[in-house]
């Protein structure tokens, strides 16, 4: 599969010496190389040394890895992280109950008794990040196949790693840079014990919902609070009641001075993915086959969830995370095809394509060396369409039926005992019982099986014949096309839909729990999409994705020549990366002009008791009616939210925005609508990150959650 082009290094021009909002997502450890003289020449007043360094406490080692997904960072000397509400949304929820509702109605810990144990939940440091391009690829040159040299760099890479693990006792990864030119090693010390500390109500953290998602101007408190603890020896530890706070190397600290338009600003944190450099050829198919179509899905299925939140208190708390996250993703790639539309994206990489071919025509070596690769583009991804679609909305569709999800991971389980493996199964086995009590605390068997006849419908309506498991067939001779009486039959004899016959079978594991499993109506729907998947989607996508990550590293290195006075960087493979830009409004549209902040008195005026995104707190209203901003305020007014031109993706959430001194200003948590196509197309013109900012966070806990010892622990700058 295509792993270079879609899920790793990908890179997009950017002129240094510009005056305009800088583009790139960029190496702490190139700073001193590529960045810091043009940082310092737009007002930062460091040095490369205080954002990444391995010879001194630096910004770099208060940034954090949080969870799987998201960023945070250590912002007291006894391992207090902040991060995005909606990044620990879904711990929050896993505490919630109906009689403790910490969602709706917030929750603080007053004392660290208090504060609550999220199993499962990681953060990883990064301790250092080290070039070791040399090892990884010494001996291919020799090695002719590409397999074979494939094989022989992922052998460098698994012994690298070991080494350093062993040594260590971190953990690490070896990360592809420039099509694989380059490789780079990430080394990462990762905490396990992490406790849930502080959190606004929904009302507050979530405010605006999903009708102000990715949508500036935004007055949302998006922000929670956890802290790491570990042993006495200040090591990683499981969750235990003797561990004590994590004593972090460095902490940032935060100044309330406040932000100002054209104010510098930086962000660190981890991006996870961009695809900046693809072609006019993948954009069309993006905008005219597969986002459409997923956004359809997902549209069905939200409306499903919705109706049944809405019925029922319980259900909505079950599923407020869910839903969520997947609206979440709903809302962003409408924007990016509004995006796409509305800045002419397509075309503009059109026009980039066109001046290629002249330049290619002013050279006759550059001609005879890269002429092809336009075209070879082109013919690839038109065989490759149909296959691209269905890869992609296959995965989208089936694994949001959620029992289909789950049973997937029984396929783990079948392996050991097919394989006839000498291991015991009984690891796997206490994985999946504690993986089917954490999904069965938040499932509804009726909703997902309206999502499971939604989706089958779709499937069936959007990819070709040749595409459909053979299930459809009893669907439409059986029981005459009829979806609904085929998922009432599935899941009425499926075992997986009772949590105790699960766990049964799981405690009496043996060879007739194999026929079990394999032969369950579910399992079997989900054999069938995977049998199809196998034989006739990935053989011919596997081929033309090879064939493509032949030709995007000839077409980078023809742009570098086309373009020598320009600087590529990488484009985000959830790694730690440096982003800087300044506060800045902008003009989405003709007459239209935003200011780069908000104030509480823009959540005042969206209040609307009845809708529910717009819910505010009487004791909110109470402290904007007696202008009760303590020291946080700034003319009268408290500050809620701003926007900047810093260059930032998902995963950049809870990330910290930092000033031209390194003092943490605010707390990055979304992109303007917008410019959603920057994760395609950087627009210095109309992209910008959203961010909360610091002093709106610390008026919360102090004013309104009265957490004054939070507040006791962090060192502030007047």
């Amino acid at each position: 599969m295509r792993k270079s082009l879609l899920l790793s290094a990908l890179f997009l021009h950017i002129i240094i010496r510009t005056g305009l909002s800088v583009e790139g997502m960029w190496i702490p450890l190139l700073i001193e190389k590529f960045n810091i003289k043009d940082m310092q020449e737009k007002g930062c007043r460091l040095a490369a040394e205080d954002i990444y360094s391995i010879n001194k406490a630096c910004l770099a080692d208060a940034v954090i890895l949080f969870g799987r997904g998201c960023t945070g960072e250590v912002i007291s000397p006894d391992g207090l992280v902040l991060t995005n509400h909606h990044c620990g949304y879904s711990r929050i929820q896993a505490h919630s109950t109906l009689e403790k509702d910490y969602l709706n109605e917030g929750f603080w810990a007053f004392t660290r008794s208090e504060e609550l144990p999220n199993p499962g939940l990681t953060a990883s440091f990064l301790i250092r990040i080290e070039d070791v391009t040399q090892m990884v690829l010494q001996g291919t040159d020799s090695i002719a196949g590409r397999i074979e040299k494939e094989k022989h760099i992922d052998r460098s890479i698994d012994q690298l790693i070991k080494i350093t693990t062993d040594r260590t006792g971190y953990n690490a990864e070896i990360k592809p840079f420039y099509f694989g030119k380059e490789y780079y090693m990430f080394v990462y010390q990762t905490f396990r014990d992490i406790r849930l500390v502080g959190a606004p109500p929904a009302s507050i953290g979530k405010f605006g919902g999903d009708t102000d998602n990715w949508i500036w101007p935004r007055h949302t408190g998006d922000f929670s609070l956890f802290r790491i603890y570990a042993d006495s020896t200040n090591s990683p530890a499981d969750y235990s009641p003797s561990n004590i706070p994590y004593k972090p190397g460095n902490h940032l600290k935060i100044s309330i001075k406040g932000i100002r338009e054209n104010d510098f600003t930086m962000i660190l944190g981890y991006p996870a993915r961009t695809n900046e450099y693809l072609t006019s050829h993948e954009l069309k198919i993006i905008s005219n086959s597969t986002l459409p179509r997923k956004i359809e899905l997902r549209n069905a299925i939200l409306d499903i969830m919705k109706n049944a939140m809405d019925r029922n208190p319980e259900i909505k708390l079950k599923y407020a995370s869910k839903y969520a996250g997947m609206a979440n993703a709903w809302k962003k790639w409408i924007g990016v095809l509004q995006g796409f539309e509305r800045y002419n994206t397509i075309r503009k990489k059109e026009t980039f394509e066109e001046q290629f071919r002249l330049w290619l025509n002013r050279n006759p070596d550059n001609q005879e060396k890269y002429a092809y690769l336009l075209p070879e583009f082109s013919k690839t991804y038109s065989e490759l369409e149909p296959y691209y679609f269905v890869n992609d909305y296959a995965s989208e569709a089936i694994f949001h039926v959620e029992l289909i999800e789950y049973v997937s991971g029984f396929t783990s389980l079948l392996s050991l005992m097919s394989e006839n493996q000498e291991e015991e199964p009984e690891s796997t086995i206490n994985k999946l019982k504690s993986r089917t009590e954490n999904f069965f605390k938040n499932y509804e068997v009726e909703i997902d099986k309206e999502i499971f006849i939604k989706v089958l419908e779709l499937y069936s309506a959007n990819v070709g014949q040749q595409f459909l498991p053979d299930f459809y067939h009893t669907i439409h001779q059986k029981f005459r096309g009829n979806y609904r009486k085929f998922a009432d039959r599935i899941y009425k004899k499926s075992f997986f839909t009772d949590k105790e016959q699960i766990m049964e079978l799981l405690d009496h594991y043996s060879n007739a729990s194999v026929r079990k499993i394999i032969s369950d109506p579910l399992f079997r729907i989900y054999s069938s999409f995977g049998e199809v998947y196998r034989n006739k989607i990935f053989p011919q996508y596997d081929k033309l994705t090879e064939q493509l990550d032949d030709l995007y590293p000839e077409y980078l290195a023809a742009l570098m020549l086309m373009q020598p006075d320009k600087l590529f960087y990488p484009d985000a493979n959830f790694t730690m990366r440096m982003t800087y830009g300044k506060a800045e409004g902008y003009s989405p549209a003709d007459a239209v002009e935003y200011r780069y902040n908000t104030t509480l008195k823009g959540i005042i005026e969206k209040e609307d008791p009845e809708v529910y995104d717009y819910v505010v707190p009487e004791k909110l209203k109470n402290l904007y009616e007696e202008k009760d901003f303590g020291r946080y305020g700034a003319n009268g007014k408290m500050p809620v939210c701003f926007i900047a031109s810093n260059h930032t993706s998902g995963g950049n959430s809870g990330s910290p925005v930092l000033d031209a001194d390194g003092y943490l200003v605010g707390l990055n948590f979304d992109r303007n609508w917008e410019g959603t196509m920057n994760d395609f197309m950087y627009d210095p013109d109309i992209c910008r990150n959203i961010s909360l900012d610091i002093r709106y966070v610390l008026f919360i806990i102090e004013k309104y959650a009265g957490a004054d010892h939070i507040i006791g622990e962090l060192t502030i700058i007047d």
